[in-house]
């Protein structure tokens, strides 16, 4: 850290206060030092994939198996109703890992997101839209409340699919060095509010039909007739989006900001500083906005229409339902669509978008800026469809899940344990579905016994499936993250980011564990509409 006034985009600014270094920063420092430690993140996804293939060859010798507890008939279950860790070092093994190295790239489900998500964003982004927005909304929002509203939108993003990773977060970094602050502080935030803050929102999002569904399933082995409503956790994640942003905003305020100390714009790739300053907006641009927001305002509608009527063309053909639709499981389609015709309403308007040339440029542009991200994935898909073929991550849930089941807690203290399981099983599950359908069918009829509702089982794992995905490398979109880091400093390193995020992580577990106790057993609110707390056996 230098002593010496530094210039930032609005000028001169004095040198920061010196940064005491507290325990707990002294901890995060640590944290930093022991993950930077560890190689370049290709190279550790290529490890891990390796350590996967040698260690499945050792639990395969050993006959190391768990007992499925999902229902006879269940995708993936085996006749025998056991979970065996099966050997990648056979020659069945190595001939399917040979065969499968481009198919797990191709078919690794966040690549396909992110890249036609960014084609669209280039878009905008070379239209100069992007930019706008980001000063308009700069200028206008008082200073103090930037970071809630970072956190805030986070949460929210949710509700449209992936656009919080692929849009918001990197957004997030321009605004905060647009205010002459630093952008990984603003990064941190944006992802915090993303992915810790994933089981909260005010609406329902496209989780939640799939956590209900796997619920009511499970829930039926004890009660063939149980029904789980889509809205089960609705009160609970809807109360719960002002503390996790006021968290948010205190963490990254009091805690990463400081740590991470003042920015050097040194250390960037030049191009992703381009146009992240405070300028005002020209009468240009601001008629660009105008068009943008009608054009913007034709998009929303076009959605409307083809979700909300009867008979709408992205309904489900079949029964109607609007959450479990195409609507929802192609949203990252509408993301392509809004910020292509938006970005080119704004790029017409100011002239930096004439014809198709300019359009393609920006897609192209904006590909190219994820050479480093698309290296990552294509070790990471491999380092999970190992971790998939070996069942080590089913065995690992299960026995996560039998532990807590023989602790002997029966009251609701028991509810702690769960939750520190359900997190602890995230960092090597990254999949919320995934990891609730294999370990549903154990923790739903156990607590379902004890006296405790699908839907209280429900709500208490996605505090646990939240609050740990901005800590591990096994979450999707965790190597996106990092290469967009690494543009605005060319030093981060695995440790940087988890050392940054462990602090979100920490407190969002806390306050949110509080929160619910106090919620179901302080004030005996449901967590939802129609949801019991209490389960009455028989």
């Amino acid at each position: 850290m230098t002593d010496t006034a530094r210039i930032g985009p609005e000028g001169p600014t004095p040198p920061p206060p010196p940064v005491r270094r507290n325990a707990f920063t002294r901890f995060l420092d640590t944290v930093e030092w022991l993950g930077n430690l560890l190689p370049h993140p290709v190279t550790l996804f290529f490890l891990l994939a390796v350590g996967i293939v040698l260690l499945s060859g050792v639990f395969g010798a050993l006959g190391v198996a768990v007992e499925d507890p999902r229902p006879v008939g269940s995708s993936g279950r085996a006749d025998d109703g056991m979970i065996r860790a099966v050997s990648l070092m056979t020659e069945d093994g190595l001939r399917r890992i040979f065969t499968g190295l481009v198919s797990n790239f191709t078919s690794f489900a966040p690549l396909g997101v992110v890249l036609v998500a960014m084609l669209g964003v280039g878009v905008a982004e070379r239209s100069g839209l992007l930019s706008a927005a980001v000063r308009g909304t700069v200028l206008a929002a008082p200073r103090n409340l930037v970071t809630f509203m970072v956190v805030f939108a986070g949460i929210m993003s949710n509700i449209a699919s992936e656009m919080g990773y692929v849009v918001l977060i990197p957004l997030a970094g321009a605004v905060y060095y647009s205010l002459g602050r630093h952008p990984l502080a603003g990064m941190a935030a944006a992802f915090a509010g993303v992915s810790g803050g994933y089981a909260a929102n005010l609406l329902i999002g496209t989780i939640d039909p799939l956590l209900a569904g796997i619920t009511q399933e499970a829930a039926r082995l004890i009660d063939p007739a149980y029904q789980v409503s889509v809205t089960a956790s609705w009160y609970f994640m809807a109360v719960s989006v002002p503390m996790i942003a006021a968290i948010g905003t205190f963490v990254s305020t009091y805690t990463v900001e400081p740590k991470i100390g003042p920015y050097d714009p040194k250390v960037a790739d030049p191009e992703i500083l381009k146009g992240a300053s405070l300028e005002p907006l020209t009468g240009m641009e601001k008629k660009g906005l105008m068009v943008a927001g009608l054009a913007m305002l034709g998009v929303l509608a076009l959605m409307a229409l083809t979700l909300w009527p009867e008979g709408g063309l992205l309904r489900d053909p079949e029964t109607g339902d609007r959450l479990r639709s195409p609507f929802f499981s192609g949203f990252v389609t509408w993301i392509f669509v809004f910020f292509v015709v938006v970005g080119f309403a704004y790029g017409r308007v100011t002239g930096t978008m004439k014809r198709d040339k300019d359009v393609i440029d920006g897609m192209a542009s904006a590909v190219s800026t994820l050479g480093l991200y698309v290296v990552i994935v294509f070790f990471a898909a491999q380092f999970v469809a190992f971790f998939g073929w070996s069942n080590l991550g089913g065995i690992t849930a299960v026995a996560g899940a039998t532990f807590l089941q023989n602790s002997g807690l029966t009251g609701p203290a028991i509810f702690i344990g769960f939750i520190l399981i359900c997190c602890l099983v995230n960092l090597t599950i990254g999949s919320s579905s995934a990891q609730w359908a294999m370990t549903a069918p154990i923790f739903v009829p156990m607590l379902m016994l004890i006296g405790y509702s699908p839907e209280l089982v429900a709500t208490a794992y996605r505090i646990g499936d939240s609050t740990t995905n901005i800590i591990t490398p096994m979450m999707s979109y965790f190597g996106l993250i990092l290469a967009w880091a690494v543009r605005y400093d060319r030093n981060v390193g695995i440790g940087t980011m988890i050392a940054m995020m462990l602090p979100y992580s920490i407190f969002f577990t806390i306050g949110w564990t509080i929160l619910f106790f106090v919620w179901v057993f302080g004030f005996g609110l449901p967590v939802g509409p129609g949801s019991p707390t209490f389960y009455t056996p028989g």
